[in-house]
Order: C-alpha cells, then structure tokens, then sequence
C-alpha cells in the first residue's frame, strides 16, 4: 500500500482512470453489438443508419486513446463490410 501522500493521491487517480476507462471500453463494446445487433435483424437501411449513429462514438473513444486507433478503425470496417453484404 502506498506510504506517502503522494503515493496515495496517484493510487486514488488510477483507480479514477481505471474505472473511466473501463466505462468507455464497456462503451465501445455496446456500440458495436448494437450495429450488429441492427445488422442481425436483416434491415439494412435500419443498419446503416445504426452503425452511422456509433461511429462518433467509437472515433470518440479511440481519440481519447482508450482503444487503439486501428481496433476502433477494424471494427468499423468489420460492421461496413458486414452492412454491405447484407442483402
């Protein structure tokens, strides 16, 4: 445990930033499984505009350096691709 108050105050930051961050990941994660969820159920124009809608948040996400850019930038391929091999 940490000793001085220096120590302690950063322990309490970390732990502050631990949790925001575990918040934005849990946060790209549901932006994700949202467009495909919409993608899932076979409409694409309803898909479209589903993945349009998340796709601030997840460059907002990846700004913030929370994700990597090239996972944020991955995953929204991923979901266009999909969209567009929709039927």
């Amino acid at each position: 445990m940490a000793n001085t108050a220096q120590a302690k105050k950063r322990a309490r930051q970390n732990e502050a930033t631990r949790k925001r961050n575990a918040s934005l990941r849990s946060a790209l994660r549901s932006a994700v499984r949202n467009v495909k969820k919409a993608i899932a159920a076979g409409d694409k124009a309803a898909a479209t505009k589903e993945f349009q809608a998340q796709q601030s948040v997840i460059d907002r996400i990846a700004d913030k350096k929370i994700v990597h850019k090239n996972l944020a930038s991955r995953s929204k391929h991923r979901l266009v691709h999909a969209i567009k091999s929709m039927a």
